[in-house]
């Protein structure tokens, strides 16, 4: 099933995604882009929502294909729907105003912190998760008691705003997520297998990650450089919330900091150019986050897109190789 879920998404969303853009075309509706970042005048008016399409590829594809017990699954499907709705308010003003200003920030949180007070709630409730965190390379659990809400929340609310801070460049967001979901339900699968065999929630949380990845595979045949589509906030934080949930749902939130390094090479960038600005006056970086730095380097978008992958990659075989190194014996 897994395997029918993915082709399912992919072709979904690949399809989705040119009828997607005649809409925005025929509505006029295109992505403003900030002005200080003169690399990207060009892109101004290029379609956006495209999240859209690879997020009811998802949502179709899992509760088509996922079977017996899937209630994880379907609450990571929740948690994408819902982040994805809140992303598309924000780009719905923004196109409709003609400016790069959606949401406030606070709003921005404030609604993000809903869905993440009611989604850690619930997971702290359901049986499969509770307050059990696994080890990174072992099999042991350990409990987080009280502080499981609040760890829940933070792990929400950093994975929806990591991606949509990665989505700065043509293809940057999809190709490291992609990378991201198809190490991360891998692990899932080993952990599981080696704990007590492959049961049907562990098994239906690895569809959604795969069944998310090529939805997002069928969305980057529009939106590699030259990008003819954005996935807009839409996209950004319906993949973030996604993840967060994956991370959460699993038990195995202590690898999401490992295999994603690049989401959080970036928002530490952006830290550190925002704290060092406030203390100094200079900055760290020529533009934060990273990617623009080395982008007003001279370093071409493709070239970023490929490293930021293939870091990603690299460390998502290094989690795979040591987990099955030391618990496959």
């Amino acid at each position: 099933m897994i395997a029918f879920s993915m082709v399912t998404a992919l072709v979904l969303s690949a399809v989705t995604v040119p009828l997607v853009i005649r809409i925005d075309k025929r509505l006029k509706v295109g992505q403003p882009v900030l002005s200080y970042v003169d690399n990207h005048k060009s892109k101004s008016g290029t379609p956006t929502f495209g999240g859209v399409a690879f997020l009811l590829a998802t949502i179709v594809s899992v509760l088509i294909f996922a079977r017996n017990s899937k209630s994880l699954a379907l609450m990571c499907v929740a948690v994408s729907f819902a982040y994805g709705v809140i992303g598309f308010t924000d780009d719905f003003i923004k196109t409709r105003s003609k400016q790069n200003k959606g949401l406030s920030a606070i709003q921005k949180i404030v609604f993000q912190a809903l869905v993440s007070i009611i989604i850690a709630s619930y997971a702290y409730s359901e049986a499969n998760v509770q307050d059990k965190l696994i080890l990174p390379f072992s099999l042991n659990e350990i409990n987080l008691g009280y502080f499981a809400i609040p760890y829940y929340i933070i792990v929400f609310l950093a994975f929806t705003n990591a991606v949509n801070l990665v989505d700065g460049l043509d293809g940057l967001a999809g190709k490291t997520s992609v990378a991201y979901l198809i190490f991360f339900g891998i692990l899932i699968w080993l952990n599981a297998y080696f704990r007590q065999g492959l049961e049907p929630e562990s098994e239906n949380l690895v569809l959604f990650a795969f069944t998310l990845a090529l939805a997002v595979c069928g969305f980057l045949v529009y939106n590699s450089f030259p990008a003819k589509i954005f996935m807009g906030d839409t996209g950004s934080l319906a993949l973030g919330g996604g993840i967060g949930a994956l991370a959460v749902m699993s038990k195995l939130s202590l690898y999401a900091p490992i295999i994603g390094i690049m989401f959080v090479v970036t928002c530490v960038s952006d830290i550190i150019q925002v704290l060092y600005f406030k203390k100094t006056g200079k900055r760290v970086f020529i533009m934060a986050p990273l990617h623009h730095h080395f982008e007003r380097k001279g370093v071409h978008e493709n070239k970023i897109v490929s490293a930021y992958t293939f870091i990603t990659v690299c460390a998502g075989l290094l989690c795979v190789a040591i987990t099955f190194a030391i618990n496959g014996h």
